[in-house]
């Protein structure tokens, strides 16, 4: 019975060795490659409509910023400042870190060449 587990104890130990000595599969990337096609981007500003209306036009009397016909400046600006946590949000400093740079250029763009 002892060699039995004496046995046993040595498989599960080289098992453990063998399993930690095995290669981990790699990352998943942390995002994905973003669609700067003019449909990814028409696609993306999508997202923004829940809050600040389809096209960046919110509904007639919200309180909501419009973001349709701003600057491209000012609204690339104001994504920057929201991901990098240096201007006050409810939830847009969350948003926007899941974006990189260019995409959060490319709303700004999109959203500049709306009409109001």
């Amino acid at each position: 019975m002892k060699c039995h587990f004496v046995f046993l104890l040595t498989g599960v130990l080289w098992a453990a060795i063998a399993a930690s000595a095995q290669t981990p599969p790699p990352a998943p990337p942390a995002f994905a490659a973003p669609n700067l096609s003019a449909a990814g981007v028409r696609s993306t500003a999508a997202n923004c409509a829940a809050c600040h209306g389809t096209n960046g036009r919110p509904a007639p009397g919200s309180t909501l910023v419009a973001l349709a016909a701003k600057p491209k400046e000012e609204l690339a600006l104001s994504l920057k400042q929201f991901k990098d946590g240096s201007r006050p949000a409810t939830i847009m400093h969350q948003i926007s870190k899941g974006y990189s740079e260019n995409e959060l250029g490319a709303l700004a763009e999109y959203f500049s060449r709306q009409s109001r």
